[in-house]
């Protein structure tokens, strides 16, 4: 029976520096070797995703937490928040002046010009300032939307929109998910295209949105790097990311 390896990209693949360590390079190629399907399983968009695809030869990934899945360069699975319910988050959140960004498959775009929130989160990606268009939802499908606002003003949305998941992946901004969304249903989806039981599948993260993936599979690996609330449902932690956590752990795993 075969068995997949996920792997978040921000903190798992990619080190502090948003740079792939060559360690972590040989070891997915290892595994590859070694008989292991190699995938990706991300918050990114895919046209964020495509140098680290190409550069490890990927042609499997979750991406947008779990709402837009590829197996093998065909899209399996998409799924969004409807229309009706995104346009009153928005509405919610500019009367607190907390912005958002869409995000399709190709492009981001902006509701608001030069907000501090959307820079920083939008940087730590290494990704410009998106253009402008607050009704580009309107006439466009839009896979995963981010709200911008500190965490001390995240309470209220959760108390006020009970049919979406607001996930937080930086200081200044969340995912909007629908409720049933996340990177394990998307996982879910790609292993049963293979005809792989879940407990066939091991998942290595460090984020508040891998905690679902990482309690789904059948062994969850948390980054050393990774957050407590992370670290508690993971089966495994490994090392720093930046100290060759990854490959660390996979010949831990005996992976490689």
């Amino acid at each position: 029976m075969k068995k997949v390896l996920f792997f978040d990209v921000d903190g798992t693949l990619y080190n502090s520096k948003k740079q792939l360590p060559p360690s972590a390079k040989d070891a997915i190629f290892q595994a590859k070797r070694n008989g292991y399907e190699i995938a990706i399983a991300t918050g990114r968009a895919p046209f964020m995703i495509e140098p680290i695809l190409k550069e490890l030869e990927i042609d499997t990934f979750v991406t947008f937490n779990g709402q837009y899945v590829v197996y093998k360069n065909e899209v399996i699975f998409m799924d969004s928040v409807p229309k009706e319910e995104l346009a009153e988050i928005i509405e919610f959140g500019s009367k607190r002046n907390h912005p958002v960004v869409f995000i399709d498959d190709k492009k981001m775009i902006a509701t608001a010009e030069g907000n501090e929130k959307i820079e920083q989160s939008l940087k730590s990606l290494r990704y410009p300032y998106p253009k402008i268009n607050p009704h580009f939802y309107k006439e466009n499908t839009v896979y995963q939307t981010l709200i911008f606002m500190e965490e001390d003003e995240e309470p209220v949305y959760h108390q006020t929109f009970s049919n979406v998941k607001f996930v937080r992946w930086h200081p200044y901004s969340c995912d909007i998910l629908p409720k049933d969304g996340s990177k394990a249903r998307g996982i879910q989806k790609v292993l049963e295209k293979m005809n792989v039981p879940i407990e066939n599948a091991v998942a290595f993260g460090d984020g508040l949105n891998d905690i679902e993936m990482l309690k789904a599979v059948g062994i969850g690996v948390a980054m050393g790097n990774a957050k407590e609330q992370v670290k508690a449902v993971a089966d495994v932690v490994g090392d720093h990311v930046d100290d060759d956590g990854l490959a660390k752990v996979m010949k831990k795993l005996e992976i490689i």
